[in-house]
């Protein structure tokens, strides 16, 4: 044997060797491994593992994967205003509603092998195991698309070999249970898209403000580029990052036969535009307003029994407390059910409204600490065919990143004179009083005065409501008696009424705690309408999740006033924009009644009024009561209600009010008081006092 030979023999003799020892080597590791695995704890761990990723899956129903869902709220066209969400904007989508191209795109780029694998990429795994290896913690996913599913549903983003496993023993699980479309649909309904959106629905409503099913081809790759990365891909931080993406997923749905190349090059070069900047949570009185209602419209369809009189204040509180905890379950149901709300509210009428409000307030720019302006408005429209709410503002506008407070409904102020009406008037009217007769204006012994410091004597029962005469309404209310006149507000729910209410102050609007202009709203619309009161709400109908109607608002009626007293009471109030407190604000295109109202030192000014057509309450002054100087119910407030209500008849046919019977007797006369025209003033409020001394002079009130 030559040396070459001998050589070439040792040589194969040692790597043998060499082969066998690590053979023993590799052996021995494994020995030891399944040693450390058993004794040292691992073995029990991953079996109860295991153990749970079985329990989660078999308790698991399609309804687990569509748990928490965005309500969507409508306008009364059908126009998709806003979204209620809770922690996530989830808006969920059955496989056949979403497109087959954000299927395609999905998969193309997170998960090629899905239609054939077990729920488990094994190569992928190993890649990972293999990096984890290398760096000592998980750095890599080698997730299927079923494995972050489980991760999504049932575990959370911890980068350890626990949660790795148990995403593993799941995911295996769930491809068991749920075929593949199913699995799929749930995936793209849970996954995060960024900037608060979860599933491809919200995603395409956020981003480009319209359903998925509407989006191009383009447009789909740009969404499902997001997942993969949040951050990375945010497209409002990092919009070249996305593209970019985007234009690879593309790249492989042509390379997949999924798409022609024409389709792919035109879908790389279509330009993507965002509906929006980068959001802000911003709260306007609409959101809040539809979420109150509908919170009580889903009280309301649970059986809930709405109460504001009460025996007692341990009553009052019981009651509190059982409405607090209903409200707060319903709500939360609100934000998290995937409820459709469809509202009565016209998002035109809204912004008339709202621009009417910040046009009138412009030139007082102060601010509180918080940046909220001082000086504040709240107006209120009411649709008098329906009853419904059409436009509601809060306050004025401005940007404020947090809830605001809705002063329409969330804010009661002393009503001043705007009270009379609904506790003094019209039920005089009841009582065998008509506009002609003659009631005396006179000094009251510990009671309001006249602001003049005049007293006018005999005068009609129309001339003192035109020109809001504080004495007459004084005596008035306390011939019926407080109690009856405060009984009228209590049959139209005013919420924060108190047994303190029922004394003579209150007929210059002297409350407790006082109304909210959408109570104003209301009670104004119940004597437009013949006297019958309407809820008032912008709750139209509420579907669940799946489309089915789970409420539909019934319009109750219920009678108040006596159908002629209240026209009675119209008719009168017509004289109020003619020749009273409000003169020269009558509407010019349709027939219009109204009342004006203002507190002491002008600290609230209400003006509410309306036409066949709609009635408005408008309230101005400071959140914390201040004074204000030339404001008048018919000054701020008044000219807020005269330029929304011309501009919103503007197009709509001249309709007059029903007469009253009896129209076209003497009832209609001019009371022929001898009064010159500048001494009309409107003789308001007394501001509420706990000592109970309601007897300071009331303030004047002039346009």
């Amino acid at each position: 044997m030559s040396h070459k030979e001998k050589k070439k023999r040792k040589k194969k003799y040692r790597g043998f060797w060499l082969f066998v020892k690590l053979q023993i080597v590799l052996i021995l590791l494994v020995i030891g491994g399944l040693a450390y695995y058993y004794f040292g704890g691992y073995a029990s761990q991953v079996s109860a593992m295991h153990e749970e990723a079985v329990r989660f899956v078999k308790e698991s129903t399609k309804d687990t994967f569509r748990a928490e869902q965005t309500s969507q709220v409508y306008d009364v066209n059908g126009t998709r205003i806003m979204s209620l969400r809770g922690t996530k904007d989830v808006s969920y989508l059955t496989s056949d509603e979403i497109p087959e191209e954000v299927k395609e795109a999905m998969v193309s780029i997170e998960d090629k092998k899905f239609y054939s694998h077990g729920g488990i990429d094994f190569k992928a795994i190993i890649r990972a195991v293999w990096a984890m290896v290398r760096n000592g913690e998980v750095t890599q996913g080698g997730s299927t698309i079923t494995q972050q599913l489980a991760r999504t549903i049932f575990l959370n983003n911890d980068r350890t070999w626990q949660r790795k496993m148990e995403e593993i023993f799941i995911a295996t699980e769930l491809e068991k249970k749920y075929t593949k479309d199913e699995i799929l649909e749930f995936y793209l309904n849970n996954i995060y898209f960024g900037n608060g959106y979860y599933g491809i629905q919200a995603a395409s409503r956020g981003y480009f403000d319209t359903d998925v099913s509407f989006l191009s081809l383009s447009q789909m790759a740009y969404l499902c580029a997001i997942p993969n990365n949040p951050t990375m891909y945010n497209p409002y931080k990092n919009p070249d990052n996305t593209l970019g993406r985007r234009d690879r997923i593309l790249k492989n749905m042509y390379e997949d036969g999924k798409i022609s190349r024409r389709e792919y090059k035109d879908a790389r070069q279509e330009t993507i535009v965002l509906s929006t900047a980068e959001p802000t949570k911003r709260y306007d009185a609409v959101e809040t307003y539809a979420c109150y209602c509908a919170t009580r419209a889903l009280m309301e369809q649970q059986g809930f029994e709405f109460r504001t009189d009460f025996s007692s204040e341990e009553d009052r509180k019981t009651y509190e407390d059982a409405y607090q905890e209903q409200y707060k379950t319903c709500e939360q149901s609100l934000y998290t059910g995937g409820y459709r709300i469809y509202t009565s509210i016209d998002l035109n009428m809204e912004e008339q409204l709202q621009n009417a409000v910040d046009e009138k307030l412009q030139d007082f720019t102060d601010v509180n600490e918080e940046g909220i302006y001082t000086l504040q408005s709240a107006a209120v429209c009411i649709d008098n065919e329906t009853g419904f709410v059409k436009a509601v503002v809060g306050g004025r506008s401005q940007e404020y990143d947090g809830h605001m407070l809705n002063r329409a409904y969330q804010s009661y102020r002393q009503p001043g004179s705007a009270i009379k009406p609904l506790i003094v008037y019209t039920p005089a009217l009841e009582r065998g009083y008509t506009p002609d007769t003659v009631v005396e204006d006179a000094p009251i012994e510990d009671g309001p005065e006249n602001a003049s410091g005049r007293y006018l004597g005999s005068v009609t029962l129309r001339y003192a409501v035109e020109n809001s005469i504080n004495t007459v309404a004084w005596n008035l209310l306390e011939e019926m008696t407080p109690v009856t006149g405060i009984s009228y507000l209590k049959e139209m729910n005013f919420a924060k009424l108190s047994p303190e209410d029922e004394r003579p102050a209150a007929s210059l609007g002297g409350f407790t705690n006082g109304v909210s202009p959408v109570e104003m709203a209301a009670a104004y619309a119940t004597i437009e309408n013949d006297g019958k009161y309407r809820e008032p709400t912008c709750i139209v109908e509420i579907q669940d999740a799946d489309g089915n109607a789970i409420y539909q608002k019934i319009v109750d009626e219920k009678q108040v006033y006596k159908t002629n007293a209240a026209r009675w009471m119209t008719n009168i109030l017509e004289g109020v924009l003619t020749q009273g407190t409000a003169k020269g604000m009558a509407l010019s295109e349709t027939a219009s009644a109204a009342k004006t109202g203002t507190t002491n030192s002008n600290k609230d000014g209400w003006f509410v009024g309306y036409t066949k057509y709609y009635t408005t309450s408008v309230w101005v002054g400071y959140d914390i009561p201040a004074e204000l100087p030339g404001l008048t119910g018919a000054s701020y407030p008044g000219e807020i209600w005269y330029d929304y209500m011309e501009n919103l008849h503007k197009e709509l046919p001249y309709a007059d009010f029903v007469a009253p019977l009896g129209t076209g007797n003497d009832a209609d006369a001019e009371s022929g008081t001898d009064v010159t025209e500048g001494n009309a003033a409107e003789n308001d409020t007394i501001e509420n006092d706990t000592t109970g001394d309601n007897t300071a002079p009331a303030e004047e009130e002039r346009r």
